[in-house]
């Protein structure tokens, strides 16, 4: 069987960004413009030959490319605002000051994964992190955190890309809300040895008694937060599909950081670092779509298990989009297993990707495998779960 150049070429940018951490943007950056050029030679765009078929492939995937960028360099923004609010300083006084406070916090961002959108989630996450550790966080526990928010999005259409992604499809909520089982097992598996992280920095046990609480900015996090949620309802609620012709989301949080501006003003000097981890992590998505994937194989447990592996190195989003495609699909197994599993390598989910803006020494393949190695058994763990407590029940097609 011969495989086609797309996949190699793919396959060989997937390795330059493992191995070559330190210049990630321009490996991807390049592999992406290799398979354009490859097709645009040699292949074809979904059946479209040339420059009119890569205008109507950008035409369908530019509303994911301009929600990714807003949403990764917004909450970027909102992070900021939230560190300087000076409330992260404040959290030693109420964490456990010993192992179990990691296990919170990463509670925390699971549970707030449910209601936020992941990326935000990961990043207060990471804020609350960098806070209470003193800035010397364990790659395992950042990878900890992404698996959190990951984990923590699966079961909720307003928590993940790829959830809303099925609910903006006809999905039903309820389909998805079955893959907290796996979640929830998956997160005794690897929060508690992350907790680990106690070891290489322990929690602060005691905050400065003169830090004031800046509660301007803790407002604008409010309301950037309650916008993105918002914008997600209304998006899904909008008559056939049209939710997913506009970014809703990401226009709605660039908006109200602008509108905002003028009463407190964001800290813009991260932006440029959230919009390089942006455009790498959308030249994967681009490069991903490209893929002549005409279908998955057919669904099963053993499929959609793979698929959360296959989604740590290809983006779970294009995944998504065949799967709903081609229907037969448990939804809720299917969204733990893409969602989640994304969260085994640093660029295999938007969240991770958040995450090592904030910490760039987090951008190793290597030492994310070996240090979050409890994410990846955590993964397989949650799986097992859920098939042996509800097993394998597949939804008829919702299309007509």
């Amino acid at each position: 069987m011969t495989v086609p150049a797309e996949f190699l070429i793919f396959g060989v940018t997937l390795l330059g960004v493992a191995v070559f951490h330190r210049h990630t943007l321009s490996i991807a950056v390049f592999g992406l413009a290799v398979i354009t050029g490859y097709k645009l030679s040699f292949g074809d765009f979904d059946g479209q030959p040339g420059l009119i078929g890569l205008q109507w492939h950008l035409l369908e995937e530019w509303v994911i490319v301009v929600n990714l960028f807003a949403l990764l360099v917004g909450f970027a923004l909102l992070s900021r605002h939230f560190e300087k609010s000076h409330l992260p300083r404040l959290l030693p006084r109420v964490l456990p000051d010993d192992w179990k406070g990691g296990v919170v916090l990463l509670a925390l961002v699971f549970v707030l994964s449910a209601f936020l959108d992941n990326i935000a989630a990961a990043l207060i996450g990471a804020t609350v992190a960098a806070a209470v550790y003193r800035n010397k966080v364990h790659i395992g526990y950042l990878a900890a955190i992404v698996a959190a928010s990951n984990a923590g999005g699966s079961g909720s259409v307003i928590g993940d890309t790829t959830t809303t992604m099925m609910w903006l499809d006809g999905v039903s909520p309820v389909d998805v809300l079955h893959a907290y089982v796996a979640a929830a097992a998956a997160f005794i598996v690897f929060a508690i040895p992350a907790a680990r992280q106690q070891r290489f920095s322990p929690i602060e046990k005691n905050s400065p008694s003169d830090i004031e609480v800046d509660w301007s900015r803790l407002i604008v996090v409010v309301l950037i937060l309650a916008g993105a949620v918002a914008a997600n309802i209304y998006a899904n609620r909008l008559p056939d599909g049209q939710g997913a012709g506009f970014p809703y989301i990401g226009a709605t949080v660039v908006g109200i950081i602008l509108l905002l501006t003028p009463w407190r003003r964001p800290d813009w000097s991260v932006v440029p670092a959230a919009a390089k981890g942006s455009v790498f992590l959308l030249s994967l998505v681009l490069a991903a779509s490209m893929m002549p994937v005409e279908h998955l194989p057919a669904a099963s447990p053993q499929t959609t298990l793979g698929l959360g592996f296959v989604s740590a190195v290809f983006d779970n989003i294009p995944l998504t989009k065949l799967a709903l495609e081609q229907g037969g699909y448990d939804w809720g197994v299917l969204a733990y297993a893409v969602g989640f599993g994304g969260s085994m390598l640093w660029f295999g989910s938007s969240a991770g990707v958040a995450v090592s803006n904030l910490f760039p020494e987090a951008r190793s393949a290597g030492q994310w495998l070996r240090e979050g190695w409890h994410v990846a058994v955590g993964y397989v763990v949650g799986f097992l779960v859920l098939m042996a407590v509800l097993g394998w029940h597949p939804h008829a097609t919702h299309r007509f």
